[in-house]
């Protein structure tokens, strides 16, 4: 591989890291957090989940998931649902105010993405949000070994 196109990638790696780092730009009132964002997102497509299991697909500690499911319990976003098997283990469900939160959160995020690529076309749109979902599922499996 040209090493001038390795170093185009983490430049505009970093832009992007930075980009979308920016706490200004998506806090403002009535908008969840990433986190919260990736959390509702994968109890909503898979069902219910412990913080293990949370943790273990987001390859993040258990300590770290469960603040965040905590904070999420709290807003009212989820709710435990206990094991019937094992009385001290329980699993995340989402609520109707969480999943009107997503909803909302993603109907924004989808409208400030759909700004930014207005002038793309949708070849370009494909191409993109294909190679960036084969580049994150390289970046996962090669955190994982």
């Amino acid at each position: 591989m040209n090493e001038n196109w390795l170093e185009t990638i983490l430049s505009e790696l970093a832009v992007l890291h930075r980009s979308l780092g920016s706490a200004a730009k998506y806090k403002k009132p009535g908008t969840i957090e990433r986190s919260a964002h990736l959390l509702l997102g994968q109890i909503t497509s898979q069902g219910p989940a412990g913080v293990k299991a949370l943790a273990e697909e987001f390859q993040l500690d258990i300590s770290t998931v469960s603040r965040q499911a905590a904070a999420l319990e709290k807003k009212g976003y989820v709710y435990r649902m206990p094991d019937p098997l094992d009385k001290r283990a329980y699993s995340l469900q989402i609520t109707e105010l969480g999943m009107k939160e997503l909803m909302n959160y993603k109907q924004k995020r989808l409208a400030d993405m759909g700004k930014l690529l207005k002038d793309w076309s949708a070849e370009d749109c494909e191409a993109f949000g294909q190679l960036l979902k084969k580049f994150n599922h390289t970046l996962l499996n090669s955190t994982s070994k």
